[in-house]
């Protein structure tokens, strides 16, 4: 899927300015990288929105249209306001084809639902990360890396170095790292010991102390508070 966005340079800068961009439905960004220097550019909020909700935009090769030209960019940052479903500010990096990029593309998990350790032996699939770093040419980028968990049983693991990565793609890790990507474990269970221990913890309804079990000196006085009492009448 190609994704096409147009951008238009920005002249005003400041915190001010930037408001009342916003007010006006435009979001303040900037591109920069490759050959040429940063320019700050503006795009229409309800376009670039639309996109982010979209998976493949955050790891795609993008066609932005600014002053009439098309350039290759990369989505590289954005922030959210904090409660509105706002975009505050948008960075995107220039692509040179023939320079590798570094990239996060995210994770897709398949079959776990037909693995032995799903099927025959009731493990559930824990999910340690969605996305990996990557490094390629532009031309190679993925929109995602596949994670096929076919194989599975309870107890077995897949690391960032099982993953079959495209040609031409590699993971970036860090002092040689090989990150857990998945596992397959079983569901928490309450053992007997555990169900035993529990149910001694727990007092029978014998030994819950009524009032009277709790204090039985406090109504032993109230007792002989009362025979005195009658004893005075009766004088």
């Amino acid at each position: 899927m190609k994704f096409e966005i147009s951008a238009q340079k920005r002249e005003a800068q400041g915190t001010g300015a930037s408001r009342r961009l916003r007010r006006s439905g435009k979001v303040p960004g900037i591109v920069y990288g490759g050959a040429s220097g940063p320019v700050n550019v503006e795009l229409d909020h309800k376009q670039l929105l639309r996109n982010l909700g979209n998976e493949k935009f955050h790891a795609s090769i993008l066609s932005m249209t600014l002053d009439g030209a098309v350039e290759p960019v990369l989505l590289r940052a954005y922030n959210m306001h904090p409660f509105k479903m706002q975009v505050q500010h948008v960075d995107f990096q220039r692509v040179v084809r023939d320079r590798k990029i570094h990239m996060k593309v995210p994770l897709h998990f398949v079959n776990a639902e037909v693995s032995p350790g799903v099927k025959e032996q009731g493990g559930v699939v824990n999910h340690v990360i969605n996305e990996i770093d990557i490094s390629c040419l532009p031309d190679d980028l993925p929109e995602f890396i596949e994670v096929d968990m076919a194989a599975m049983k309870v107890g077995d693991s897949i690391h960032a170095k099982d993953l079959p990565y495209p040609q031409g793609v590699e993971p970036v890790l860090h002092r040689n790292e090989n990150p857990v990507i998945a596992t397959l474990i079983v569901p928490t269970l309450v053992t007997e010991e555990e169900e035993t221990a529990a149910a001694e913890a727990v007092p029978a309804a014998s030994e819950v102390p009524t009032t009277e079990q709790a204090a039985p000196e406090e109504k032993a006085e109230e007792v002989k508070a009362g025979d005195k009492a009658e004893k005075k009448e009766k004088k």
